[in-house]
């Protein structure tokens, strides 16, 4: 688990306060990076995954027979289902396209979609999904690099929650209230 010390190095990477980590982990995955299981905390996305196999010229039609609840076309078709089912997900999908199915899942406390493993500073998404695999301090550390990289670290030191949620989770973060929840955590926090 993150001591205080960890977050505080963290903010001092990002020129943020504490307390905007602190608000951002707490709404991505409740405050944990792991399962009781021991497995990182994920969340598999199967309008991704759709994506991520026609990145990899598979066609997911072909797949779509008994796997209606890993693959879709469009975001909020389906309910995402328990947290205790998202590897269960994952590995099906693996069963189809294993680089495609663990790119579209997010991971550990920050909830970093697998296919942003570049701008983590990974060569690949399993060194992306081994290295957070290993520990809360390297999921903090991966969600460092990413916010620098993605250049959304203003965005967080200027709390312009809209803006990072829009960046960080996409055009229909405002179906999930996601700016709002970021910024009354934050209050929380500070």
């Amino acid at each position: 688990m993150l001591t205080e010390q960890d977050y505080i190095n963290a903010a001092s990477i990002l020129d943020v306060e504490v307390a905007v980590i602190k608000a951002v982990c707490e709404v991505e995955s409740s405050g944990g990076g792991f399962l009781p299981s021991g497995e990182v905390k994920i969340l598999f996305e199967p309008a991704v995954f759709w994506k991520e196999l026609r990145k990899r010229g598979v066609d997911p039609n072909a797949h779509l027979e008994g796997n209606s609840d890993i693959l879709y076309i469009k975001w909020g078709t389906k309910p995402y289902g328990k947290q205790s089912q998202q590897w269960g997900r994952l590995k099906r999908a693996a069963a189809i396209n294993e680089e495609a199915a663990y790119a579209s899942a997010s991971y550990g406390l920050f909830q970093i979609l697998g296919n942003n493993f570049k701008e983590c500073g990974f060569n690949s998404v399993m060194e992306f999904v081994n290295y957070v695999s290993q520990g809360e301090d390297e999921q903090l550390n991966a969600f460092c690099t990413y916010i620098k990289s993605r250049k959304l670290d203003d965005e967080l030191r200027l709390h312009l929650w809209k803006d990072y949620a829009e960046q960080y989770n996409g055009p229909l973060y405002w179906k999930q209230s996601y700016n709002k929840k970021l910024e009354k955590a934050y209050n929380k926090y500070k």
